[in-house]
């Protein structure tokens, strides 16, 4: 048997991997599912498991924070949307990776590769990671996403993206030829995958591209009033927490 820890802040993302674990080994053990940075420490501080699925970006910080305050022996495969560099990275220094969305067969054979890992007790060099990660060539900010609409498929470049927003249970990327797609990820987690030179998050609902600010309007309280293009369904405020950074970031 082998007891699993998944740390996914995607519900989602974490019930179809618990399914497809369940599905590939039924006597896989989840031990538990966990969706942030603090959350995690807490947890491995206390408990073990035999493998972990861990993704990259948490609702709090960068997963990679939980390795600077407590020291890891457990085996981990990363789940991520790295592009190419990053991926390198894993691959030279012996680490496992899924993409996402994650692939039944290269899950099945992420598994085999842990288990034979295992068998000759293999340590992971979690800090060399780190440091290829961290050291700029590797670590970049997400540069498409793929949108599925009806049967087909397309991949859409930052340059072409207006802005993201939020509603009810989803979150929608809007190019700058107005078209929606619905994205797999939390405007949480696209804060921290998108670059910060050239998408801010105005507010709980909408993160916009420098490049579709039309306007800006002085409104309430300090707060601006943004007119992007294309044209939003629904007001685009600065909330007040934000008004001040924002700013800031204009007149970088």
């Amino acid at each position: 048997m082998t007891r699993v820890l998944i740390i996914e802040d995607e519900f989602y993302a974490a019930q179809k991997l618990i399914r497809q674990l369940q599905n590939i080994d039924p006597e896989v053990e989840i031990l538990d599912t966990l969706d942030s940075v603090d959350e995690s420490i807490d947890w491995l501080k206390n408990h073990s498991a035999d493998l972990i699925f861990l993704d990259i970006h948490l609702g709090d910080d960068q997963s990679f924070k939980i390795f600077e305050k407590i020291k890891i022996k457990t085996p981990i495969i990363f789940t991520t949307a790295y592009d190419q560099y990053a991926i390198k990275a894993f691959k030279l220094n012996s680490i496992d990776y899924l993409l996402k969305p994650v692939n039944k067969k290269e899950l099945q054979q992420a598994l085999k590769k842990f288990h034979e890992q295992n068998l000759q007790s293999q340590a992971f060099d979690y800090k060399a990671l780190l440091t290829s990660l961290q050291s700029g060539e590797s670590l970049n900010y997400q540069k498409r996403f793929l949108v599925y609409y009806g049967d087909k498929v397309k991949s859409i470049s930052n340059e072409s993206i207006a802005y993201f927003f939020a509603e009810g249970k989803y979150a929608y990327l809007v190019g700058d030829d107005g078209k929606e797609y619905i994205v797999d990820y939390t405007l949480e987690k696209l804060d921290n995958m998108l670059d910060p030179e050239k998408f801010f998050r105005i507010n709980r609902q909408y993160i916009i591209s420098i490049n579709s600010i039309k306007e800006m309007i002085t409104y309430t309280k300090g707060r601006l009033k943004i007119e992007l293009k294309p044209e939003t369904k629904k007001e685009a405020i600065v909330s007040i927490e934000r008004a001040s950074e924002f700013k800031k970031w204009l007149n970088k």
